[in-house]
């Protein structure tokens, strides 16, 4: 039996410039048949890379549809520097005919996940087959099979996450197979829920707790990781989208059957809280732990250390809080994508082009310094965002002194500070000029200052947080680019799961102010009790178990931003269309140096259109229903 492709390797040689994993860039020998590919380790390991090679480019935003699709970023159209094909979900145009990131069929930097799925079922029919691959050992066979499990289970729920309701593929078929029997229908979404957790719990029972080579293996598929995903998706499972959706009462298929469950089940946050509490347990004891910056060759303010725990918690590679790293996942488009021209001294390079621009509706999410939002913040005035204000020398390590900028810039967490690059704000960078946070690189982004409007993003905003400390402009248009590998799982992403999921299984309690204010401890912020307490118009709002929900979301929002994660909890909360019909907005960058009461007016780029129940899923292609009458379309396309 042929199989195309089957042992096309997709990694670029150049993953090698990783500090780490190079498990993936393993030489096909192009073998025609799978029997082949199962004589020998050498041979079933390229195979097993195969299976890897489908995992998502997420470090990419030309192909994670989380930052093209949503509203955390905003580009120029036409578009200046990166292909913003995918950026038409955003913009309200996808369509049945051809749909945009199509996991589906594999298509607009989407994989073919069913294609994915095929070649873990084929790898699992042979390695399980202990009379082949004879060479194999077997902890590597029991490693190696968790491992697909893994994966197999993990490309269910991309499908599950975009499409919801997906046909089951537990077993390749032979190429003989009566077309009847190809025709599948959809799952109910419990069925396919049941279905990810039951191949999750077989590879956690196969999986090491780490990886026996961390030179070359990390990246590989461990325990934690499993465990991590595990609670992801019954999070997912548990959320409104999923749990007693009345959105989706009428959905059945051909046979009348239902494929969403009508009734909540708060049973299922409880499963989404215990499996987050027994990743986190496994991984505290591995060692991991929130990531903390060990400081530099030279002094740095407690504010520069503060912030650079928080960026560097997503760009330093494999550190102390990431789960799962994927480095099948590049990211060097991202940090051109993300960087600012901030050296004067090499004003005249455009290899760099930002064009990732956080909107305001972002940047007014973050907290003020007082931990809670800006517009309950009883000792902080932000009812006019707009107005000029200076930087103070007291506030040099994230403002430009004697500089104007605007309100909505002053009197803000850490995490804005560390997240943001904005006009009139510190960027602090290992080549620092000074060697000191002091008289560092400076966010100058009106015009007439660093480079022309086309060089500055459309809002003036960029996500600093996204771009290791150790990017570097070079003479020419070049730049150096430290990349590494997309923080999949990190360790706070789990604190939040895990708060969140008690909140909604037993109201408020102990346990989830201890998670939630570990993750705002690194940021120095106070707990929520204490800052709403002190600080809120609403100080009775931790105390419920709708008021905590809305903290826990806006703390995931804050913590989580640019990481990718909005775009799919706004989905599985259900504000999707609360969110996404709204106005995309922006400073207005063609304002010159002179004029920055110009500069500080709001534009209105796009509004933003989402249509409920129906943008909540991918269409299924027309030409799918079309070959195989079994398949429904999901409601509203």
């Amino acid at each position: 039996m042929k199989i195309k492709n089957i042992l096309q390797i997709v990694l670029s040689a150049s993953i090698l410039s990783l500090s780490s994993c190079n498990f993936l860039d393993v030489t096909p020998d192009n073998l025609p048949t799978v029997d082949n590919a199962f004589t020998r380790r050498s041979e079933a390991l390229k195979y097993l890379a195969t299976c890897y090679s489908y995992l998502p480019n997420d470090g990419e935003p030309t192909q994670n549809v989380a930052y093209m699709g949503g509203d955390e970023f905003w580009y120029d159209f036409p578009s200046v520097s990166i292909t913003t094909t995918n950026w038409n979900i955003a913009r309200g145009n996808q369509r049945v005919t051809d749909p945009y990131v199509n996991y589906w069929d594999g298509n607009f930097g989407a994989k073919s996940m069913f294609q994915a799925i095929r070649d873990c079922n084929i790898f699992l029919e042979n390695v399980t087959d202990e009379n082949k691959v004879l060479d194999l050992s077997i902890d590597e066979r029991q490693s190696w099979i968790g491992e697909v499990e893994f994966l197999k289970a993990y490309y269910h729920f991309i499908l599950l996450r975009h499409y919801g309701p997906i046909p089951i593929t537990d077993a390749s078929q032979p190429v003989n197979t009566p077309i009847e029997e190809t025709q599948v229908k959809r799952a109910p979404v419990d069925e396919v829920v049941d279905f990810i957790v039951t191949l999750l719990d077989n590879a956690i029972e196969k999986l090491p707790q780490a990886v026996s080579a961390p030179v070359t293996d990390l990246g590989r598929i461990t325990k934690p990781i499993a465990m991590a995903i595990k609670a992801k998706v019954l999070l997912y499972a548990a959320s409104p989208l999923f749990n007693g959706n009345p959105d989706y009462t009428t959905f059945r298929d051909k046979e009348g059957v239902a494929l969403f469950n009508p009734t909540y089940d708060n049973t299922k946050w409880t499963k989404a809280a215990e499996a987050a509490k027994e990743a986190i347990d496994i991984a505290h004891s591995l060692g991991v732990k929130l990531y903390e910056f060990p400081g530099t060759t030279f002094p740095i303010s407690e504010t520069t250390q503060i912030q650079m725990s928080i960026r560097n918690a997503v760009t330093e590679a494999w550190n102390s809080e990431i789960i799962w790293g994927n480095p099948n996942s590049r990211t060097w488009q991202m940090q051109y994508s993300a960087m600012a021209q901030i050296d004067p001294n090499r004003a005249g390079n455009n290899s760099v082009h930002g064009t990732m621009a956080p909107t305001i509706k972002i940047i007014e999410q973050f907290y003020t310094k007082n931990g809670v939002p800006i517009y309950e913040d009883k000792t902080l005035d932000f009812s006019n965002i707009t107005q000029l204000r200076n930087g103070t020398n007291d506030e040099r390590y994230n403002l430009i002194p004697n500089y104007p900028t605007a309100r909505l810039h002053f009197d803000r967490e850490n995490r804005f500070y560390a997240s943001v690059g904005f006009d009139g704000g510190i960027w602090f960078m290992e080549n620092t000029p000074s060697r000191s946070d002091e008289d560092t690189f400076k966010g100058m982004f009106k015009l007439g200052q660093l480079g022309s409007s086309s060089l500055v993003t459309i809002t003036t905003y960029y996500p600093k947080k996204l771009v290791n400390w150790q990017f570097a402009f070079r003479d020419g248009n070049s730049s150096h680019i430290e990349e590494y590998p997309f923080p999949m799982i990190r360790l706070a992403d789990l604190y939040l799961m895990y708060a969140e999921a008690l909140n909604e299984s037993a109201g408020p309690s102990a346990e989830v102010y201890e998670y939630l204010d570990l993750v705002r401890k690194r940021a120095n912020l106070k707990g929520v009790q204490e800052s709403w307490s002190d600080y809120s118009l609403n100080p009775n709002k931790p105390n419920t178990k709708e008021g905590l929900r809305e903290i826990i979301q806006r703390e995931r929002n804050i913590e989580m931003c640019f990481e990718g994660s909005r775009f799919w909890d706004l989905r599985r909360w259900k504000l999707a269309a609360q969110e996404l019909n709204k106005n995309i907005t922006g400073w207005d960058r063609n304002q010159d140096k002179d004029y920055p009461q110009l500069f500080y007016t709001i534009n209105t780029f796009f509004r933003q259109r989402f249509i409920a129940p129906r943008d909540y899923f991918w269409p299924i292609k027309e030409s799918n229903l079309l070959v195989n009458p079994n398949l429904v379309q999901n409601p509203g396309w």
